[in-house]
């Protein structure tokens, strides 16, 4: 993110803490999200902000300005705004009404919108709806992602690098066994997201391997994918642009697999065998007697022993 307090002169040690906080760093904070109920919201909406706070009326996609104003207030960077709204049909003989519920979620770059997406609630089952134990709060999901939409379809994989930000958390050196049990599956079918949230039991197999099953822990929504507002490619690739004292320096000989196993390339000069000093063994040892080795014809040396002679 770039330094917008820059150009800011701070006149007291306090204001100076704070512009320092929030200036560039090597390697940035935790991201954090702002999670905004608009002013027609249902429950519906409501209890999927809450599952997942402030109350503006604002309309993301005819107005940042808003968002951007509480990004740089709040310094976040994530953004996950509710809301709904009806819309009236005037048939001949009656009027329909449609009520559509929103959730409009993005990112921002600078403190600009750059990425934002609609998606409305078909269907919504809230924690409180689903009779099974919890994960802990602020356990690490693990996030699994499933249909071809997001490896082919631009939008989709915006929005899996969207949904990526939104739930990986800190980042860990390391995570035990026993902390793997929280699992958030998207998968992307008929122009849907179904999101599905389930908790890891480790059961005895009769072997070291524990077997693992899922069961649901809620929430779980069905989702569609409507208006889109993304960053050209240009500014999309400046956003993820890391500073060169980050980049890890290639090392020669030096490799690694898909599994951040390292390997390692040795290299040494040629050696002489003959000099080489192994260990001596009985069996090995020489006789006495004279050594005869007949070295021509391609013969293997031999051991004569001199003739004993009687009277």
């Amino acid at each position: 993110m770039k330094n917008y307090f820059k150009y800011r002169k701070p006149k007291t040690k306090r204001s100076k803490r704070f512009l320092e906080s929030r200036a560039p760093k090597l390697i940035e904070d935790v991201k954090t999200a702002m999670i905004m109920k608009g002013g027609n919201t249902s429950q519906t909406v409501t209890q999927a902000l809450k599952d997942i706070v402030s109350s503006n009326i604002t309309r993301p996609f005819e107005d940042s300005t808003s968002l951007e104003f509480f990004s740089k207030k709040t310094d976040s960077s994530l953004f996950l705004f509710g809301s709904h709204n009806k819309k009236r049909d005037h048939m001949p003989n009656d009027v329909c009404v449609t009520v559509s519920f929103v959730l409009f979620a993005g990112r921002l770059f600078d403190f600009h919108v750059l990425d934002m997406i609609e998606l409305g609630i078909e269907k919504y089952v809230s924690l409180s709806d689903v009779k099974a134990s919890k994960c802990p709060e602020g356990t690490k999901p693990m996030l699994v992602f499933a249909g071809e939409a997001f490896d082919t379809d631009n939008e989709h994989k915006r929005l899996k690098s969207l949904l990526l930000d939104f739930f990986r958390g800190p980042t860990v050196s390391a995570v035990r066994l026993a902390g793997l049990e929280h699992v958030l599956h998207f998968t992307a079918l008929d122009g849907k997201i179904y999101m599905r949230s389930y908790r890891s039991l480790l059961k005895k197999s009769g072997c070291r391997t524990p077997r693992i099953e899922l069961e649901e822990i809620g929430p779980s929504c069905d989702l569609v994918l409507r208006r889109t507002h993304l960053a050209s490619d240009d500014l999309y690739k400046l956003a993820h642009r890391q500073p060169k004292a980050l980049k890890a320096k290639k090392k020669k000989n030096i490799s690694h697999d898909a599994f951040g196993t390292k390997f390692g390339r040795v290299h040494m000069q040629k050696q002489d065998l003959s000099k080489l000093r192994t260990r001596k063994m009985k069996g090995l040892r020489k006789r006495k007697g004279n050594v005869v080795a007949e070295e021509q014809d391609g013969q293997a040396p031999k051991v004569a022993k001199e003739a004993e002679h009687t009277e």
